[in-house]
């Protein structure tokens, strides 16, 4: 399985002034950002350099690395992260089903409608992906 990585515009959730910002680190993809950023310390050291809360920082590496994932995507990271989802290794521990149940929770609360919810075997799907790209790089880096 290919991880994928995306441009960092095409994460949801940031400003152009934010992309700006990463963009001046060096920072073009969502690779590069999780490769940055491998470390708590590594997190800290790159919220001081674009003197922004560490709280930004590590919400943009959780969506990067739940982006990793190919039927997950930049189209699916932010609802998984608003779902209580922050890594692929805490989507490996959750049931699909009871993830299904919090992101319609999550869609009813908000938008009203159930019908934008993705459907059960899609969220299984994201699950499944999820182990298999953690059994595959148990042993490697994966960034």
């Amino acid at each position: 399985m290919q991880l994928c990585y995306w441009s960092i515009d095409k994460l949801p959730g940031l400003n152009q002034s934010e992309q700006d910002l990463l963009r001046n680190c060096g920072i073009d993809t969502t690779k590069q950002l999780l490769a940055k950023t491998d470390t708590p310390q590594a997190k800290q050291a790159l919220a001081n350099e674009l003197q922004l809360n560490i709280k930004y920082v590590n919400k943009w590496t959780a969506l990067a690395d739940l982006a990793c994932i190919p039927s997950v995507g930049y189209e699916y990271c932010g609802l998984l992260l608003h779902s209580g989802i922050a890594s692929i290794g805490q989507l490996t521990q959750t049931p699909f089903h009871r993830l299904h149940r919090q992101i319609m929770r999550l869609q009813v609360a908000t938008m009203h409608r159930k019908d934008l919810c993705p459907p059960v075997e899609m969220v299984k799907q994201w699950v499944e992906e999820a182990k298999t790209i953690t059994r595959l790089t148990a042993n490697t880096q994966r960034y």
